[in-house]
């Protein structure tokens, strides 16, 4: 509540005795104190979704009215999945030099935090590889997301060219955690090929897979853009497998419904052009 009063730039006791008179305009609890702190129920939930709508209208009509005007400012607010991180920093960078007005928040998250923040109207636009299928979204794919398998640097498979995806198999594989859109990725596509591949270890990070592919413990199927971001990866190797790189995309995702901003439908155009120079870098 003191957080909320400094946010508001009042005093603490306002805030409370506004939250009350809010309660009692509804004509239903809101809230309920549980040792000390405060949980909004389902109908003060309900309320803070209607509260960021209103909000979003409204930065959404100044966006508008400063086009008219022929300005170019406002506020834009992305939610990217881990792996994402490797790219869209530097999209950002270009996007904010040609349009500096624009006050950007970037945040990372896992896919299931990502959803989280879509389901709750926190965010403009998410960039993830697997849209949810339980949340009403509408995505458009803009960039390329190969998944390729990498070894130690001194590893047998890494000298050979064509190595049967059965081999692979056996190996003792690093993924990602349950629930990333890598790993749902890698095991459809092994389930494609009725392959059980060997999990060693399940690790959070794409930065944690390569320090242990490093260290001998396995081999490891990661976006291609977790490497090119350093593309110098000395104690690494890139397999060459039968079937690999996996196909998968990037999508830019918003709530289905959701009325995008100026700024927000400008940047998603953005993406759309700037992701071509990615995708060359990749192929290189």
């Amino acid at each position: 509540m003191t957080r909320a009063a400094q946010r508001c730039h009042i005093t603490q006791p306002t805030a409370s005795m506004q939250l009350r008179e809010l309660s009692l305009s509804v004509g239903l609890p809101l809230y309920e104190v549980i040792g000390k702190k405060i949980h909004l129920t389902d109908m003060g939930k309900e309320l803070a979704i209607t509260a960021r709508a209103m909000i979003d209208e409204w930065n959404s009509f100044n966006q508008r009215v400063d086009g008219v005007k022929g300005l170019s400012r406002g506020e834009l607010r992305v939610a990217v999945v881990s792996t994402a991180k490797y790219f869209i920093p530097r999209m950002l960078g270009a996007f904010c030099q040609t349009y500096p007005e624009i006050d950007i928040k970037l945040d990372v998250f896992n896919r299931d935090g990502v959803i989280k923040v879509l389901r709750d109207n926190k965010v403009d636009i998410a960039v993830m590889s697997v849209p949810p299928s339980d949340l009403a979204v509408d995505s458009e794919m803009f960039l390329e997301n190969p998944l390729i398998a990498i070894a130690p640097f001194n590893h047998p498979l890494a000298k050979r060219r064509n190595v049967p995806l059965a081999l692979l198999a056996k190996e003792p594989l690093i993924l990602r955690e349950d629930g990333s859109g890598t790993r749902m990725m890698a095991e459809k596509f092994f389930k494609s090929h009725a392959i059980r591949p060997r999990v060693r270890l399940s690790l959070g990070s794409n930065e944690a897979i390569k320090e242990a592919v490093a260290g001998g413990l396995g081999c490891a199927i990661l976006s291609q853009h977790a490497l090119t971001a350093n593309a110098s990866e000395p104690s690494i190797s890139i397999l060459n497998i039968e079937g690999f790189p996996i196909q998968s995309q990037w999508f830019t995702v918003t709530v289905h419904g959701k009325k995008l901003g100026p700024v927000a439908s400008v940047f998603r155009s953005y993406l759309r052009e700037a992701s071509r120079a990615i995708s060359e870098n990749l192929t290189r």
